[in-house]
C-alpha cells in the first residue's frame, strides 16, 4: 500500500491539495504503515525527519486527509482515534486486551443490507463491521499475568 513520492504528488494535486514536505511525509508514513496510528505516532514518527513539525501541524494535516478521502479516522472505543490509510472496502477485528486491529475482507460482509423497516427509512451510504474479542496472542498470554502492549495490523482474508 505504500505510496510513491510521485504518486503522492499526484494524488494531492487531484485532491486539491497543497504539497507541502510534512503533509507528504504524514501521508507517505500512513501508506507505509500497517498498524492504525494515533495522531501521537505519527508525530513521534515524523518529528525524526522533521524536527520542527508541530502536533497541530499533524492534527491538521489528518483532518484535511481525511476530508479529502485519502485516510480514513477509525476508533473502536479506543483512548485514541487512530488513522488508515487503506482505502478499500475492508472491515476489522480489533482486540480488546492489547488493541491491536486486524483487517478483514470478506465478500460476504460486503454485501449485507439492511432488510428492516427501518433500514428503508435511510439512504445506506455503506457499512463496516467491526468483531471485537481477544486475538490470539493475549489469549496465549492471559494463561499468565503480563498484559501485552503492542499494536499491530495483519490482513486477515
Amino acid at each position: 500500500m505504500r505510496q510513491t513520492k510521485q504518486r503522492i504528488k499526484e494524488l494531492f494535486i487531484t485532491k486539491g491539495l497543497k504539497l507541502t514536505p510534512q503533509r507528504c511525509a504524514i501521508y507517505e508514513m500512513l501508506t507505509a504503515r500497517t498498524d492504525h496510528p494515533t495522531a501521537e505516532d505519527i508525530y513521534r514518527t515524523v518529528k525524526r525527519a522533521y524536527p520542527m513539525i508541530s502536533q497541530n501541524t499533524v492534527y491538521y494535516t489528518l483532518s484535511t486527509l481525511k476530508e479529502a478521502g485519502l485516510i480514513s479516522e477509525v476508533n473502536f472505543g479506543h483512548e485514541h482515534a487512530r488513522f488508515d490509510a487503506n482505502m478499500d472496502r475492508h472491515h476489522h477485528l480489533v482486540c480488546v486486551s492489547c488493541q491491536e486491529i486486524n483487517d478483514l475482507y470478506d465478500e460476504t460482509l460486503n454485501r449485507l443490507s439492511m432488510s428492516s423497516k427501518m433500514g428503508r427509512q435511510y439512504t445506506i451510504l455503506g457499512h463496516r463491521v467491526e468483531f471485537y474479542g481477544y486475538c490470539k496472542r493475549c489469549q496465549e498470554k492471559s494463561k499468565g499475568s503480563s498484559r501485552p502492549e503492542g499494536r499491530s495490523r495483519r490482513v486477515v482474508q
